[in-house]
């Protein structure tokens, strides 16, 4: 057994256990009772190799429940949450602590009390002018995030440190420019991009490339998300792994195209793909779907495609070490996670099965990703959102070989056009006439009556589902390897 087959097996110990401890509740009697196992493990079997590993992957699950347990405590041990739910008007003095969201109707702001853990979400007006790093005054009443039928929204609070919520109250300015500079600065560049934006394209397009390029997906309206759910298009404002994924194995091939040597075409796409991170606003999101991203074109750069599971199992430990609750409750997480599984492990077998689709502008490679990438999310999908379309398969085909062109030409016209309006205006041409095609395709697709099917499943199928399908990948892997060495 390697060194790095090791390091793999307690980085699955340690998921497993946030894994158990989300969903089932573990005593600290039992917890000891691992401990135990896992020393006496290490203690008696020490010489016999694959026993002591087996050992220390018991402490690493007991690691990942522990972690789990010890940010659950946080929560319940939160000082704020005393004060939820009281018919008293409550004063809070804080730092609006991340970019304020602007809704369709209204505002809602994050603030960061000091010396308290945990936030309060605040809804504003919509057309109240605070940023980050503003000090406010605000005077309310402190409420627990609801839990609805079909959505537990106080937990989805819960995985960002947000265990309070504020409807409209009384809010005072008291002091800007409390945060921190860097973090106020990229903020104030993506203002000015997103500016540019909807100073040069009318809704849906506005939206759509804002969505695409700075992940500001809040300001499609409720008819397009309905419109591009239907169509099976709405990964497509999502910034995932999947989207960092294809953007730089496309930017990949176009920088070698023009000539460079593969190890400088490598480290200008990380500083690219940083970028695009930056433009975004640095929102955890985008943050983890660069680093999935990033490892993929590591694994590409090292001709390693196989073994780079490996670095995704250990950066999906080292961010849920940092917060344990994403693994539940954050769907994008899932989502970036196991789209990166799928590009690694079904990515060969779809470029096998494409072989005879020609390869202009890395139209076969794009394919594989994306149909890899959702045969291993598809299942999330259906168990969080309820339905998938049956159009997805064929508006991919029409619209993502063109995403990373849609891309490309937004991040030039957003870019260029806080330097000079006019070269907004050119560059904005090409930009509305790809996203007028998209448009009108996920208008064609989505009128179809038989575009969407609702289907309700339980997490026993998921498991089922799962399990089907790691098989028939390890299968189809397999047959390839044998293939090949025959050949």
């Amino acid at each position: 057994m390697s060194k790095s087959q090791i390091f793999l097996f307690v980085c699955l110990a340690f998921l497993g256990g946030i894994f158990l401890s989300s969903f089932i509740k573990i005593s600290p009697l039992l917890l000891l009772g691992f401990l135990a196992l896992g020393l006496l493990f290490i203690s008696i079997f020490w010489r016999y190799k694959k026993l002591a590993v087996v050992g220390f992957c018991i402490l690493f699950l007991v690691l990942g429940i522990w972690r789990h347990q010890f940010a659950e405590t946080k929560i319940l041990k939160s000082e704020l949450q005393t004060y939820n739910d009281k018919e008293e008007i409550v004063t809070l003095i804080g730092v609006v602590s991340a970019e304020p969201d602007v809704r369709e109707k209204n505002l809602k702001l994050t603030v960061k009390l000091p010396g308290i853990e945990g936030k309060v979400l605040v809804t504003a007006g919509k057309y109240l002018e605070y940023k980050y790093g503003d000090k406010l005054k605000i005077k309310g009443f402190l409420k627990t995030p609801q839990e609805f039928e079909d959505f537990n929204y106080k937990d989805y609070l819960a995985k960002d440190g947000i265990y309070s919520v504020m409807y409209y109250p009384e809010i005072e300015l008291i002091e800007r420019s409390q945060g921190n500079f860097l973090y106020a600065q990229i903020l104030s560049f993506k203002d000015k991009l997103r500016e540019v934006v909807y100073q040069n394209l009318s809704p849906p397009q506005s939206s759509i490339i804002a969505a695409i390029i700075l992940g500001d997906k809040r300001q499609i309206s409720q008819e397009w998300k309905d419109k591009l759910n239907y169509a099976g298009l709405r990964h497509l404002t999502a910034i995932s792994g999947m989207h960092v994924a294809v953007f730089t194995v496309i930017l990949m091939s176009f920088l070698i195209g023009l000539g460079l040597w593969r190890k400088d075409a490598f480290f200008l796409s990380m500083v690219l793909v940083s970028i695009f991170i930056v433009m975004t606003g640095l929102q955890p999101s985008a943050i983890r779907a660069g680093i999935m991203g990033g490892l993929f074109l590591f694994a590409q750069y090292l001709g390693r495609m196989n073994e780079s599971s490996r670095v995704v199992v250990l950066a999906a430990a080292l961010m849920l070490a940092h917060n344990p609750l994403l693994l539940k409750l954050d769907v994008g997480f899932q989502l970036s996670f196991l789209a990166m599984l799928g590009i690694i492990y079904l990515l060969p077998v779809f470029q096998n099965w494409l072989r005879k689709v020609p390869d202009l502008f890395q139209l076969k490679n794009i394919l594989a990703m994306t149909l890899s990438a959702q045969a291993f999310t598809l299942p999330v999908l259906i168990y969080n959102f309820g339905y998938f379309s049956l159009v997805s398969p064929f508006t991919s085909i029409l619209i993502v070989p063109l995403l990373p062109l849609i891309m490309g030409l937004g991040f030039i016209f957003a870019l260029s056009g806080t330097v000079w309006g006019f070269l907004g205006w050119f560059f904005s041409l090409p930009v509305w006439l790809l996203l007028t095609y998209l448009v009108k395709i996920t208008e064609w697709f989505s009128d179809f009556s038989f575009s969407v099917y609702v289907i309700e499943v339980s997490w026993a199928w998921l498991a089922v589902f799962y399990s089907i399908l790691g098989f028939l990948t390890w299968y189809l892997n397999e047959k390839q390897k044998l293939k090949f060495l025959q050949y």
